[in-house]
């Protein structure tokens, strides 16, 4: 692919990077630690099976976590990790016909994520007029993380994912400025990792702001225009997002946009689905 080639409508919309559970073998119900808390009703160690996880790797309870204290599931997104893994990695051999691949599996599973969460952003930043100028860039660190997706488990599982991610959070970072600079080119406010718990921002103007990494948890976001606000990594557990506008909020994940909560009149880009916990659970884009 040369740099002035465009992006396959595949790649724009990401299918590749959604979660797609029946083709996984229930990974973040086995890999992942849980702790009893808001998010969990119970304790459980990483690579132990969670009691509601079935023969058939679906979950027992998937129509009723929420009640059943189990919320924290409804939130977490693999990015399509999980069939990645259990399809092409161990090319359908499941940890429970094959036990002696369930500790690399389990190890290799969080690695995977961190990789496609990477994919979910260069895609979106490849997306960005403004960010022509880094496009080259943004396709070469595409490039070499999906060639890094397609590792063998064990190489998967040594992997310094964390040096890979400071390379390219470098270039997102100045994607995001160019694309804020360029809708928005009057001075904002810098909240980047700011402490924004339960903060009072209704209606607020926040247009082109950066809050990277921003502690957004149950604040008051009603009604406040996010377009363009670099929320990379912002908590928005609990926040009230009901009438406000995300429609090109930049860098925005459905995990984030499941842990807050909206309604009809919230506004998201077009890549995001309504979580159905949402009053009249209906797709995004615009309401």
């Amino acid at each position: 692919m040369s740099d002035t080639d465009p992006i396959p409508s595949s790649a724009a919309e990401r299918a590749d990077l959604r979660a797609d559970c029946a083709n996984c073998f229930g990974l973040c119900c086995v890999a992942l630690t849980l702790t009893a808390s808001a998010d969990f009703a119970i304790d459980k160690d990483a690579g132990t099976p969670c009691p509601n996880l079935q023969d058939d790797f679906r979950c027992g309870i998937h129509t009723r976590l929420r009640p059943e204290g189990f919320s924290g599931c409804t939130v977490y997104d693999c990015f399509g990790a999980g069939q990645k893994i259990s399809r092409l990695t161990y090319e359908g051999r499941d940890w429970r016909r094959r036990p002696d691949t369930a500790r690399e599996m389990f190890q290799a599973f969080p690695v995977m994520r961190q990789l496609h969460e990477l994919l979910w952003y260069l895609t979106e930043a490849l997306s960005l007029p403004a960010a022509a100028p880094l496009h080259p860039e943004l396709r070469a660190s595409l490039e070499s993380t999906e060639r890094l997706t397609l590792s063998p488990a064990e190489h998967l599982a040594a992997l310094d994912v964390s040096a890979h991610r400071e390379q390219i959070a470098a270039l997102l970072l100045r994607a995001s400025r160019l694309s804020r600079a360029a809708g928005h080119p009057r001075k904002k406010r810098d909240h980047r990792g700011a402490d924004l718990i339960g903060a009072r921002l209704r209606g607020a103007d926040l247009r082109g702001s950066d809050l990277r990494g921003a502690f957004l948890i149950a604040a008051d976001l009603r009604g406040a225009d996010l377009r363009l606000a670099d929320v990379i990594g912002a908590d928005f557990r609990d926040a009230e997002l009901s009438g406000a506008d995300l429609t090109d909020a930049l860098f925005l994940t459905q995990a984030q946009v499941n842990a807050a909560r909206g309604d009809t009149a919230t506004r998201l880009p077009r890549a995001l689905t309504r979580p159905s916990h949402w009053p009249d659970g209906r797709r995004g884009g615009a309401a």
